[in-house]
């Protein structure tokens, strides 16, 4: 199971789709305090909907709480400051993704304690960020795709006419 953390997140209707966006993958979310926000939001349970109730949610203090809940576990931090891209790593089954908070990021402490292990999306020159939940969603589902969508059901196949 992938997780998905977020290091001090800041706004309840990113939280509320990222949440979402877990329970569709089959992910657990990880809150690392302080967030911004009350987990009995309405702006949680309006972008979660009715998902929110099924999500396995984790929340921890602080980080050095986090890191000690999951002792030996492969953390990729997500940055624009990093030289990789989220595309150029392999990822394993229980691997964490940290994103940071909104207006500012992972703190850069953490980015330069763990180098090897900063990822990025690709982005034009100049631009700030992505969106917290769209840049979850990006590196969370190549992560799955790596795996061969561990848990995942297909839905439908588009079926092309033969005209017969």
């Amino acid at each position: 199971m992938i997780h998905i953390v977020l290091h001090e997140p800041e706004q309840p209707g990113n939280a509320g789709t990222i949440g979402r966006s877990c329970v569709c993958a089959g992910a657990d979310l990880h809150l690392i305090d302080p967030i911004g926000f009350h987990l009995t939001d309405r702006y949680i349970r309006r972008a979660g909907l009715d998902y929110w109730p099924r999500l396995t949610v984790r929340r921890h203090m602080n980080y050095e709480e986090f890191l000690a809940s999951c002792p030996g576990a492969r953390i990729w931090y997500v940055t624009t400051k990093a030289s990789r891209t989220y595309a150029d790593v392999t990822y394993g089954a229980d691997d964490y993704l940290m994103f940071g908070k909104e207006s500012g990021g992972i703190p850069e402490e953490i980015l330069s304690a763990h180098p090897d292990q900063c990822i990025r999306i690709p982005m034009r020159p100049g631009e700030r960020s992505l969106n917290l939940s769209n840049s979850v969603s990006i590196v969370l589902y190549e992560a799955l795709r790596q795996l061969h969508f561990p848990d995942l059901e297909e839905q439908g196949h588009l079926h092309h006419s033969t005209g017969k």
